[in-house]
């Protein structure tokens, strides 16, 4: 006689995009997971002007871009809350930070996650108007650390005002190197919403998928003080021989109405020394990432959950870093089939790099997060 065990299949009231739930019997702690993939594909045509040249013009790549795993909630207290993420790629924890509305307004938050800079970065990968974000913030962003940040926000009228003080390691995400004579990263941000919140926090996903039936804004200003900075971008690049303190500037806006979207940013990073590191005959021999950037895109939202974008983005480095102005003219498209839940993108950019050859760059990805 053969025992057959049956297990029967748990069905979850959750909807699809917004993770699966699950709260204690008494209340006491709650979780929601999340899972989501990027699968990715990226074509380079280099625009060359040498006839002699006739091999190696076009390469291309598939990847997985980006798995993520997502875990939040509260525990203890709905006060007392946190968010844990891991990078399946790369094998690293992204977020690992806890959350305490301790009065009002007021919330503290410690651990490691994304750090109130420029708004892109701050802007979840799942939620981007493009394949990828711009150059910008590759060059620029300061990314993740570890340590603590205070918030506060308030409201005039129908303006809402939110302030972010943060202090950091300074070294980024994941660093474990003692370095004795390091400073610590302060970060100062603040933010006006004249017209009041967007609709489901729209002021941080990149197109305008709520379709606000009245214009939207949202303004900010970041600055960045990493003092005795030891990698080359602050918290990001490789550890170079001396050390800098790093300033950083971001200004930034977003607006939105029925269904077009602007978002703009600025950027400058400087060092309060020279950037450029020098041998014993005054050569410089390796430099810290610094210059100023701008990004400029904008998009409208058809009724048919279409979506065509343009950016703009252009990167000046400080001459004794030795790098190139970069220019690049994007246009993309989107396809929204259960918002950035499910999702298909493509983009085609041109980029001039002064003193290279021109580059055609040719993306499509396919998002599913649950």
């Amino acid at each position: 006689m053969t025992c057959i065990q049956t297990i029967a299949q748990i069905e979850v009231k959750n909807k699809f995009g917004k993770g699966i739930k699950f709260l204690a019997e008494d209340s006491s702690f709650s979780v929601k997971m999340n899972t989501r993939i990027q699968n990715r594909y990226d074509g380079y045509l280099t625009m060359s002007d040498d006839p002699s040249i006739t091999d190696g013009k076009y390469a291309d790549k598939m990847s997985v871009r980006r798995a993520r795993l997502n875990f939040s909630g509260y525990a203890w207290s709905p006060k007392l809350t946190y968010k844990i993420e891991y990078d399946m790629v790369n094998g690293q924890v992204l977020d690992a930070v806890v959350k305490w509305n301790f009065m009002g307004n007021f919330s503290l938050w410690g651990g490691q996650t994304k750090l109130p800079g420029n708004r892109e970065r701050v802007l979840s990968s799942q939620n981007l108007q493009f394949v990828d974000r711009s150059l910008l913030n590759s060059e620029y962003t300061i990314d993740r650390d570890k340590g603590l940040q205070l918030r506060h926000h308030f409201k005039v009228g129908k303006m809402v005002v939110r302030e972010i003080s943060s202090i950091s390691i300074g070294e980024g995400m994941n660093y474990t190197t003692l370095n004795p004579y390091s400073g610590y990263d302060w970060t100062q941000r603040i933010e006006v919403l004249p017209f009041g919140k967007f609709k489901g926090k729209g002021d941080y996903s990149a197109s305008d998928l709520m379709r606000e039936e009245t214009l939207k804004l949202a303004l900010g200003v970041s600055y960045d003080y990493n003092d005795n900075a030891v990698r080359e971008q602050g918290q990001r690049g490789d550890e170079l021989s001396a050390k800098r303190d790093i300033t950083t500037l971001f200004i930034d806006m977003m607006l939105k109405f029925q269904g077009g979207s602007i978002m703009a940013e600025y950027a400058d990073k400087g060092t309060t020394q020279s950037a450029g590191i020098t041998d014993s005959n005054g050569s410089v021999f390796e430099t810290f990432r610094t210059g100023t950037g701008i990004n400029l895109q904008l998009g409208y939202l058809l009724k048919s959950n279409w979506e065509l974008a343009g950016r703009f983005t252009q990167i000046t480095p400080e001459e004794i870093t030795g790098k190139a102005d970069i220019s690049a003219y994007t246009f993309g498209i989107s396809r929204y089939i259960v918002g950035h839940s499910l999702k298909f993108q493509s983009d085609v950019s041109f980029v001039q790099t002064e003193g290279s050859d021109d580059v055609m760059e040719f993306r499509m990805q396919f998002e599913l997060g649950i």
